[in-house]
């Protein structure tokens, strides 16, 4: 994985792909990496996240374009009239979701560096007739707002994807307001990682071999200036699951999947920005 590019461009083809696929009422399973999906097949990450009262209210093609690993909106206070940003918001399904939370007086930006899946989270958002929404071209390394512009950032199984978390880390730190608030869903690692996983490209486009270890992944974001930094397992992945999602990446499924049971698991991570009174002393840099 030296190639940061490469492994960009890799990406955001598998998730173009998989945007246009959601268009043509198909589903692909584990974060854009695994094959195409059967009417009722579940996938072990991305199955069963969100209730039927949530998706009842969207368009089929934002649920069907919906990868992630976890459902922030569930889990995440979004308060009316604030503003949220969504890194990584593919076909704009946590977009739509939080823009009905925050209200006519609040905005949702979506970040997303695939032009199909803009298209496509504009196309739904249009559908959904929704106005208080913004999505955003560009990197979420790179985010193209102003600092201290936005109060809560989610985020739904996009950052383990990144080369560089500590950037992203920094970025998200920068742009939330003083006392702003981070909650996103991801895929940490428990323990030490088979090198075969984090060899492989099929996986780190599927969003597993990019995982951080959880320690790590708090330890970032102290690192970044961030407080409050908790992380909770949402869903444990066992030995059956890593068969799953690991068939037809070439690694040697039977010999992996006994060694990753319990290890790799969908998180809530959240931490906060200090508040106005100590912002200033925190992360180098975060005033600039």
């Amino acid at each position: 994985m030296n190639n940061e590019q490469g492994l960009k461009d890799e990406i955001k083809a598998r998730y173009g792909k998989a945007a246009v696929q959601s268009q043509q009422h198909e589903r692909r399973s584990c974060c854009g990496a695994g094959s195409i999906l059967t009417d009722g097949q579940l996938d072990p990450i991305t199955g069963n996240l969100y209730g039927d009262s949530q998706t009842a209210v969207l368009p089929e093609e934002a649920v069907r374009a919906s990868l992630g690993c976890g459902n922030p909106t569930a889990l995440a206070p979004i308060a009316f009239g604030e503003t949220v940003l969504d890194l990584g918001s593919g076909g704009g399904i946590d977009v739509l979701l939080s823009a009905k939370r925050v209200g006519p007086t609040g905005k949702v930006y979506g970040l997303d560096m695939t032009d199909e899946m803009l298209e496509l989270a504009r196309a739904n958002q249009a559908k959904a007739g929704i106005t208080n929404v913004e999505f955003l071209k560009g990197d979420i390394e790179h985010i193209p707002l102003p600092a201290n512009s936005v109060d809560l950032i989610i985020s739904n199984c996009v950052i383990n994807l990144s080369p560089d978390k500590d950037r992203v880390l920094a970025e998200a730190f920068r742009v939330l307001k003083p006392g702003g608030r981070f909650a996103v869903s991801d895929i940490v690692i428990r323990g030490d990682m088979p090198k075969d996983i984090g060899q492989s490209l099929e996986l780190w486009a599927g969003c597993i071999a990019g995982a951080l270890e959880e320690t790590d992944y708090q330890r970032k974001l102290a690192q970044a200036g961030f407080e409050q930094v908790s992380l909770e397992p949402t869903r444990i992945y066992a030995a059956n699951d890593a068969r799953e999602l690991f068939e037809g990446t070439g690694v040697d499924v039977e010999a992996i999947a006994p060694l990753v049971d319990g290890k790799f698991v969908s998180a809530f991570v959240r931490a906060s920005k200090p508040g106005a009174d100590n912002a200033a002393c925190c992360a180098p840099g975060c005033c600039d």
